[in-house]
């Protein structure tokens, strides 16, 4: 087992850098002029790995979360790690939406993407292993088209690439 090759397949999401796009997005809504006095808001939990964004009308809020995602992407956020829900009515005439942050590969993402490698590479071994996927090879280069095999794959999470040994 020694001689095989391997790396893990990974979604992980950089708190940090979310923290930062979130304070950012607050910034610019202070200072937007059609958004300074709208009384819309931006909260982050971290913990629970959840945004919370509250506006006066449907409208704004939809401009507030482009404003956010804006802010995410320059921070080199994938916007696929982030779940919206759905709208709901807020105390005061508001409206409020929550965007779940996806931390980690869930059982049924991961037993999609062991099948798929299964599938399409006769040589590679995988593994689940908790919130991750670890694949084995003894050949660098089939671990190289496996990485490109999952890169062109849509899984609705992001995907990285990880412990490449």
């Amino acid at each position: 087992m020694a001689k095989d090759q391997s790396f893990d397949v990974v979604s992980h999401v950089d708190m940090q850098e979310v923290d930062n796009a979130v304070q950012q997005a607050t910034k610019e809504l202070v200072q937007r002029y059609d958004l300074k006095d709208t009384g819309s808001k931006i909260v982050l939990d971290r913990q629970a790995a959840t945004m919370t964004v509250t506006a006066p009308s449907d409208f704004v809020l939809k401009q507030v979360i482009d404003v956010l995602n804006t802010k995410l992407v320059r921070r080199e956020i994938d916007l696929k790690a982030i779940r919206w829900g759905k709208e709901e009515a807020a105390s005061g005439g508001t409206v409020r939406v929550s965007g779940a942050i996806i931390n980690g590969i869930d059982a049924e993402i991961a037993r999609k993407v062991n099948k798929d490698v299964r599938d399409n590479f006769k040589k590679v071994k995988v593994q689940v292993e908790g919130d991750k996927v670890r694949v084995f090879s003894p050949s660098r280069d089939e671990l190289q088209g496996v990485i490109q095999f999952l890169k062109e794959q849509d899984y609705g999470i992001p995907l990285q690439f990880v412990n490449y040994r």
